[in-house]
Protein backbone atom coordinates (compact mmCIF):
# COMPACT_ATOMS: atom_id res chain seq x y z
CA UNK A 1 0.00 0.00 0.00
CA UNK A 2 1.17 3.11 -0.72
CA UNK A 3 2.14 5.57 2.40
CA UNK A 4 0.33 8.90 2.22
CA UNK A 5 2.59 11.34 2.66
CA UNK A 6 2.17 13.22 6.42
CA UNK A 7 2.01 16.75 4.97
CA UNK A 8 -1.35 16.09 3.65
CA UNK A 9 -2.83 15.31 7.06
CA UNK A 10 -3.84 19.07 8.05
CA UNK A 11 -5.64 19.04 5.23
CA UNK A 12 -7.12 16.10 5.45
CA UNK A 13 -8.15 16.87 9.13
CA UNK A 14 -9.10 20.82 8.40
CA UNK A 15 -12.09 19.51 5.64
CA UNK A 16 -12.86 16.55 7.99
CA UNK A 17 -13.72 19.15 10.38
CA UNK A 18 -15.36 21.37 7.73
CA UNK A 19 -17.67 18.36 6.73
CA UNK A 20 -18.79 18.00 10.68
CA UNK A 21 -19.20 21.88 11.29
CA UNK A 22 -21.58 22.61 8.07
CA UNK A 23 -23.40 19.18 8.68
CA UNK A 24 -25.25 20.28 11.54
CA UNK A 25 -25.44 17.32 13.83
CA UNK A 26 -28.95 16.48 14.43
CA UNK A 27 -28.42 15.61 18.14
CA UNK A 28 -27.43 19.39 18.84
CA UNK A 29 -30.20 20.50 20.60
CA UNK A 30 -29.47 24.18 20.25
CA UNK A 31 -30.13 24.89 16.18
CA UNK A 32 -27.59 27.20 14.51
CA UNK A 33 -28.88 29.51 11.12
CA UNK A 34 -28.31 28.33 7.65
CA UNK A 35 -24.35 28.35 6.89
CA UNK A 36 -23.53 29.15 10.46
CA UNK A 37 -21.04 27.20 12.00
CA UNK A 38 -19.61 26.87 15.41
CA UNK A 39 -16.57 24.09 15.16
CA UNK A 40 -15.00 25.22 18.63
CA UNK A 41 -15.92 26.01 22.38
CA UNK A 42 -12.83 27.22 23.82
CA UNK A 43 -13.09 28.18 27.81
CA UNK A 44 -11.03 30.49 30.27
CA UNK A 45 -11.41 31.01 33.51
CA UNK A 46 -12.44 29.74 37.33
CA UNK A 47 -13.92 26.54 38.24
CA UNK A 48 -17.74 27.20 37.22
CA UNK A 49 -15.59 26.00 34.08
CA UNK A 50 -12.36 23.45 35.22
CA UNK A 51 -12.65 20.47 33.26
CA UNK A 52 -9.64 19.33 35.63
CA UNK A 53 -6.59 21.40 35.16
CA UNK A 54 -5.71 21.88 38.62
CA UNK A 55 -5.50 18.32 39.18
CA UNK A 56 -1.89 19.36 37.71
CA UNK A 57 -1.56 22.32 39.95
CA UNK A 58 0.56 22.32 43.41
CA UNK A 59 -2.69 23.48 45.15
CA UNK A 60 -5.02 22.66 47.24
CA UNK A 61 -8.27 24.21 45.48
CA UNK A 62 -8.75 20.57 44.34
CA UNK A 63 -11.56 18.24 43.62
CA UNK A 64 -10.78 15.06 42.13
CA UNK A 65 -11.64 12.75 44.78
CA UNK A 66 -15.14 11.37 46.20
CA UNK A 67 -18.12 12.51 46.12
CA UNK A 68 -17.27 15.33 43.58
CA UNK A 69 -18.50 13.61 40.13
CA UNK A 70 -20.59 11.27 42.01
CA UNK A 71 -22.91 11.59 38.94
CA UNK A 72 -20.59 11.54 36.08
CA UNK A 73 -19.78 8.77 34.23
CA UNK A 74 -18.40 6.25 35.83
CA UNK A 75 -19.58 7.79 39.02
CA UNK A 76 -15.77 9.30 38.77
CA UNK A 77 -14.11 12.24 39.73
CA UNK A 78 -12.66 14.22 37.00
CA UNK A 79 -11.59 17.72 38.68
CA UNK A 80 -14.85 19.30 37.77
CA UNK A 81 -16.32 21.54 40.46
CA UNK A 82 -19.67 19.48 40.96
CA UNK A 83 -21.40 16.68 41.08
CA UNK A 84 -21.89 15.80 37.53
CA UNK A 85 -21.10 17.98 34.16
CA UNK A 86 -20.46 21.64 34.51
CA UNK A 87 -21.02 24.31 32.02
CA UNK A 88 -18.13 23.67 29.97
CA UNK A 89 -19.24 20.24 29.17
CA UNK A 90 -22.78 21.03 29.02
CA UNK A 91 -22.37 24.29 26.04
CA UNK A 92 -20.68 21.24 24.04
CA UNK A 93 -23.17 19.01 24.36
CA UNK A 94 -26.12 21.09 23.28
CA UNK A 95 -24.43 22.88 20.28
CA UNK A 96 -23.61 19.42 18.96
CA UNK A 97 -19.84 19.61 19.12
CA UNK A 98 -18.90 16.38 21.53
CA UNK A 99 -19.84 15.18 24.80
CA UNK A 100 -17.20 16.73 26.85
CA UNK A 101 -14.63 19.59 26.89
CA UNK A 102 -11.62 18.55 27.95
CA UNK A 103 -8.94 20.07 30.55
CA UNK A 104 -5.92 21.33 28.36
CA UNK A 105 -3.55 19.89 31.23
CA UNK A 106 -5.32 16.41 30.59
CA UNK A 107 -2.49 14.17 29.79
CA UNK A 108 -4.82 11.69 28.12
CA UNK A 109 -5.86 15.07 25.67
CA UNK A 110 -5.10 13.84 21.69
CA UNK A 111 -4.47 16.12 18.74
CA UNK A 112 -7.90 15.14 17.72
CA UNK A 113 -9.44 16.84 20.18
CA UNK A 114 -8.08 19.69 19.79
CA UNK A 115 -9.92 21.36 16.81
CA UNK A 116 -13.33 20.73 18.53
CA UNK A 117 -11.77 23.26 22.03
CA UNK A 118 -10.25 22.74 25.20
CA UNK A 119 -10.65 24.01 28.43
CA UNK A 120 -7.96 26.23 29.91
CA UNK A 121 -10.12 27.36 33.12
CA UNK A 122 -8.51 26.87 36.72
CA UNK A 123 -10.58 27.16 39.77
CA UNK A 124 -9.28 29.67 42.27
CA UNK A 125 -8.74 32.17 39.77
CA UNK A 126 -10.13 35.34 39.27
CA UNK A 127 -9.39 39.45 37.12
CA UNK A 128 -7.30 40.49 40.18
CA UNK A 129 -3.65 39.25 40.05
CA UNK A 130 -3.38 38.59 43.36
CA UNK A 131 -6.34 35.99 43.64
CA UNK A 132 -4.63 33.50 41.48
CA UNK A 133 -1.50 33.74 43.69
CA UNK A 134 -3.72 33.40 46.88
CA UNK A 135 -4.95 30.27 45.65
CA UNK A 136 -1.88 29.00 43.49
CA UNK A 137 -4.02 28.55 40.54
CA UNK A 138 -3.34 29.36 36.66
CA UNK A 139 -3.32 33.42 36.55
CA UNK A 140 -4.92 34.46 33.67
CA UNK A 141 -1.53 35.42 31.64
CA UNK A 142 -1.02 31.97 32.44
CA UNK A 143 -4.15 31.02 30.87
CA UNK A 144 -3.13 32.88 27.66
CA UNK A 145 0.58 31.55 27.76
CA UNK A 146 -1.74 27.86 27.19
CA UNK A 147 -3.90 29.24 24.68
CA UNK A 148 -0.92 29.91 22.25
CA UNK A 149 1.04 26.84 22.75
CA UNK A 150 -2.25 25.07 22.07
CA UNK A 151 -2.17 27.49 18.89
CA UNK A 152 0.86 25.61 17.87
CA UNK A 153 -0.53 22.27 18.23
CA UNK A 154 -3.48 23.24 16.51
CA UNK A 155 -2.00 24.79 13.56
CA UNK A 156 -0.10 21.27 13.13
CA UNK A 157 -3.04 20.02 13.00
CA UNK A 158 -5.12 21.36 10.82
CA UNK A 159 -2.71 23.97 9.19
CA UNK A 160 -2.77 27.63 9.11
CA UNK A 161 -6.20 27.83 7.26
CA UNK A 162 -7.75 25.59 9.53
CA UNK A 163 -6.48 27.32 12.64
CA UNK A 164 -7.64 30.90 10.95
CA UNK A 165 -11.37 29.05 10.82
CA UNK A 166 -11.52 27.49 14.16
CA UNK A 167 -10.42 30.75 15.58
CA UNK A 168 -12.83 32.77 13.44
CA UNK A 169 -15.93 30.71 14.24
CA UNK A 170 -15.06 28.91 17.27
CA UNK A 171 -16.93 30.76 20.84
CA UNK A 172 -14.66 31.73 23.57
CA UNK A 173 -16.25 32.31 26.86
CA UNK A 174 -14.24 34.02 29.77
CA UNK A 175 -15.98 33.46 33.22
CA UNK A 176 -14.47 34.75 36.57
CA UNK A 177 -15.20 37.03 39.04
CA UNK A 178 -16.66 35.48 42.38
CA UNK A 179 -13.48 34.68 43.54
CA UNK A 180 -12.12 38.34 43.22
CA UNK A 181 -15.27 39.59 45.49
CA UNK A 182 -15.81 36.60 47.45
CA UNK A 183 -12.57 35.49 48.41
CA UNK A 184 -9.87 38.35 47.55
CA UNK A 185 -12.05 41.36 49.13
CA UNK A 186 -14.62 39.78 51.24
CA UNK A 187 -13.20 37.34 52.89
CA UNK A 188 -9.20 37.33 53.39
CA UNK A 189 -9.97 40.88 52.71
CA UNK A 190 -6.27 42.11 52.01
CA UNK A 191 -7.54 44.12 48.48
CA UNK A 192 -10.33 45.85 50.73
CA UNK A 193 -7.55 47.48 52.99
CA UNK A 194 -6.49 48.79 49.32
CA UNK A 195 -9.47 49.70 47.60
CA UNK A 196 -13.40 50.40 48.53
CA UNK A 197 -16.18 48.43 45.80
CA UNK A 198 -15.64 50.80 42.99
CA UNK A 199 -11.91 51.26 42.88
CA UNK A 200 -11.65 47.32 43.32
CA UNK A 201 -14.47 46.30 40.59
CA UNK A 202 -12.15 49.02 37.72
CA UNK A 203 -9.14 46.99 39.09
CA UNK A 204 -11.55 43.56 37.83
CA UNK A 205 -12.61 45.20 35.11
CA UNK A 206 -9.06 46.30 33.74
CA UNK A 207 -7.86 42.36 33.75
CA UNK A 208 -11.06 41.65 32.06
CA UNK A 209 -10.37 44.19 29.24
CA UNK A 210 -7.45 43.85 28.88
CA UNK A 211 -7.53 39.63 28.28
CA UNK A 212 -10.27 40.14 26.14
CA UNK A 213 -7.77 42.62 23.91
CA UNK A 214 -5.34 39.89 24.31
CA UNK A 215 -7.61 36.94 23.24
CA UNK A 216 -8.80 39.36 19.94
CA UNK A 217 -4.84 39.90 18.95
CA UNK A 218 -4.17 36.00 18.22
CA UNK A 219 -7.28 35.97 16.35
CA UNK A 220 -10.25 35.04 18.44
CA UNK A 221 -13.62 37.47 17.35
CA UNK A 222 -16.69 36.01 18.60
CA UNK A 223 -15.53 36.25 22.43
CA UNK A 224 -18.36 35.77 25.69
CA UNK A 225 -17.93 37.31 29.02
CA UNK A 226 -20.34 35.81 31.89
CA UNK A 227 -21.23 38.29 34.57
CA UNK A 228 -20.41 37.62 38.12
CA UNK A 229 -23.63 35.70 39.73
CA UNK A 230 -25.36 36.91 42.75
CA UNK A 231 -22.08 35.17 44.92
CA UNK A 232 -23.66 36.71 48.37
CA UNK A 233 -26.60 34.00 47.54
CA UNK A 234 -24.38 30.58 47.52
CA UNK A 235 -24.34 29.11 50.97
CA UNK A 236 -21.05 29.85 52.56
CA UNK A 237 -21.11 33.43 51.96
CA UNK A 238 -24.45 33.21 53.21
CA UNK A 239 -22.84 31.70 56.16
CA UNK A 240 -19.66 34.45 56.20
CA UNK A 241 -21.42 37.11 55.18
CA UNK A 242 -25.39 36.64 55.60
CA UNK A 243 -25.45 36.76 59.68
CA UNK A 244 -26.80 35.10 62.20
CA UNK A 245 -29.71 33.69 59.77
CA UNK A 246 -27.59 32.97 56.61
CA UNK A 247 -29.07 35.59 54.60
CA UNK A 248 -27.66 36.60 51.29
CA UNK A 249 -24.94 38.70 51.60
CA UNK A 250 -25.97 42.27 50.23
CA UNK A 251 -22.38 43.83 49.76
CA UNK A 252 -21.06 40.58 47.70
CA UNK A 253 -24.20 41.35 45.66
CA UNK A 254 -23.86 44.47 45.46
CA UNK A 255 -20.59 44.38 44.13
CA UNK A 256 -21.23 42.08 41.75
CA UNK A 257 -23.71 43.92 39.90
CA UNK A 258 -21.41 47.01 40.11
CA UNK A 259 -18.83 44.40 38.30
CA UNK A 260 -21.63 43.52 35.95
CA UNK A 261 -22.68 47.16 34.91
CA UNK A 262 -19.45 48.42 34.63
CA UNK A 263 -18.13 45.09 32.04
CA UNK A 264 -20.64 44.95 29.92
CA UNK A 265 -20.43 49.09 29.21
CA UNK A 266 -17.16 48.13 28.33
CA UNK A 267 -17.54 45.12 25.89
CA UNK A 268 -20.35 47.40 24.35
CA UNK A 269 -16.92 50.39 24.03
CA UNK A 270 -14.95 47.88 22.67
CA UNK A 271 -16.67 46.93 19.98
CA UNK A 272 -15.96 49.44 17.95
CA UNK A 273 -12.24 49.50 18.62
CA UNK A 274 -12.14 45.71 17.95
CA UNK A 275 -13.28 45.21 13.98
CA UNK A 276 -15.30 42.05 12.92
CA UNK A 277 -15.27 41.21 16.71
CA UNK A 278 -18.29 39.78 18.14
CA UNK A 279 -18.45 40.78 22.26
CA UNK A 280 -20.83 39.40 23.89
CA UNK A 281 -22.10 40.16 27.70
CA UNK A 282 -23.39 36.82 29.16
CA UNK A 283 -25.77 37.62 32.54
CA UNK A 284 -25.84 35.02 34.85
CA UNK A 285 -26.68 37.01 37.98
CA UNK A 286 -30.38 37.06 37.19
CA UNK A 287 -31.22 33.30 35.52
CA UNK A 288 -29.23 31.93 38.94
CA UNK A 289 -31.43 34.18 41.21
CA UNK A 290 -34.47 33.25 39.85
CA UNK A 291 -33.76 29.74 40.74
CA UNK A 292 -32.71 30.87 44.25
CA UNK A 293 -35.89 32.98 44.56
CA UNK A 294 -38.52 30.69 42.83
CA UNK A 295 -36.83 26.87 43.37
CA UNK A 296 -39.85 25.12 43.76
CA UNK A 297 -40.72 26.63 40.50
CA UNK A 298 -37.90 24.54 39.10
CA UNK A 299 -37.50 21.47 41.18
CA UNK A 300 -35.95 22.39 43.84
CA UNK A 301 -36.12 22.67 47.68
CA UNK A 302 -32.74 23.73 49.17
CA UNK A 303 -31.86 27.31 48.56
CA UNK A 304 -29.38 27.96 51.22
CA UNK A 305 -27.04 24.97 51.55
CA UNK A 306 -25.20 22.91 49.04
CA UNK A 307 -25.49 19.19 49.26
CA UNK A 308 -22.27 17.82 50.49
CA UNK A 309 -21.82 17.95 54.43
CA UNK A 310 -23.80 20.22 56.03
CA UNK A 311 -23.75 22.23 52.95
CA UNK A 312 -22.83 25.54 54.38
CA UNK A 313 -19.01 25.42 54.42
CA UNK A 314 -17.82 22.10 52.66
CA UNK A 315 -16.15 23.17 49.58
CA UNK A 316 -13.30 21.51 47.85
CA UNK A 317 -10.98 19.86 50.29
CA UNK A 318 -13.62 20.19 53.10
CA UNK A 319 -15.91 18.44 50.24
CA UNK A 320 -14.70 14.51 50.50
CA UNK A 321 -15.23 11.16 51.43
CA UNK A 322 -16.20 11.85 55.20
CA UNK A 323 -18.46 14.57 54.35
CA UNK A 324 -21.33 12.94 52.83
CA UNK A 325 -23.66 14.11 50.23
CA UNK A 326 -27.21 14.81 50.26
CA UNK A 327 -29.67 11.65 49.28
CA UNK A 328 -31.39 13.54 46.27
CA UNK A 329 -28.25 15.77 44.27
CA UNK A 330 -31.54 17.25 42.22
CA UNK A 331 -33.35 18.22 44.38
CA UNK A 332 -30.28 20.78 45.50
CA UNK A 333 -29.42 24.34 43.50
CA UNK A 334 -26.00 24.00 44.86
CA UNK A 335 -24.19 20.99 44.89
CA UNK A 336 -21.44 22.19 47.73
CA UNK A 337 -21.03 25.58 49.39
CA UNK A 338 -20.34 27.71 46.34
CA UNK A 339 -20.97 25.67 43.06
CA UNK A 340 -24.34 24.73 41.14
CA UNK A 341 -25.35 21.04 41.03
CA UNK A 342 -25.49 19.45 37.96
CA UNK A 343 -29.27 20.05 37.87
CA UNK A 344 -28.90 23.64 38.39
CA UNK A 345 -26.59 23.61 35.08
CA UNK A 346 -29.03 21.99 33.18
CA UNK A 347 -31.81 24.71 33.76
CA UNK A 348 -29.49 27.37 33.31
CA UNK A 349 -27.23 26.50 30.40
CA UNK A 350 -29.63 26.05 27.80
CA UNK A 351 -31.26 29.62 28.68
CA UNK A 352 -28.04 31.31 28.28
CA UNK A 353 -27.69 29.44 25.21
CA UNK A 354 -30.79 30.48 23.05
CA UNK A 355 -30.92 34.01 24.81
CA UNK A 356 -27.28 34.33 23.58
CA UNK A 357 -25.98 32.31 21.02
CA UNK A 358 -27.40 34.31 17.95
CA UNK A 359 -25.36 37.59 19.14
CA UNK A 360 -22.35 35.44 18.40
CA UNK A 361 -23.19 35.20 15.01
Amino acid sequence: MRKVSSSYSPILLFFSLAIFVLSNPTWALIKLPPNVTVPAVIVFGDSIMDTGNNNHLKTVIKCDFPPYGQDFNDRKPTGRFGNGKVPSDLLVEELGIKEYLPAYLDPNLSPKDLPTGVCFASGGTGFDPMTPEIAAVLSFPEQLGMFKEYLGKLTATVGKEGTKFILENAIFLVVAGSDDIANTYFTIRVRKLQYDVPSYTDLMVNGASDFIKDLYQLGARRIGLFGTPPIGCVPSQRTLGGGLFRECAKEYNEAAILFNSKISATLDSLKSKLPNSRLVYVDVYNPLLELILNPQKYGFDHVDKGCCGTGALEVAILCNPLTPPCENTSSRIFWDSYHPSEAAYKILVPQLLKKYVNSFI
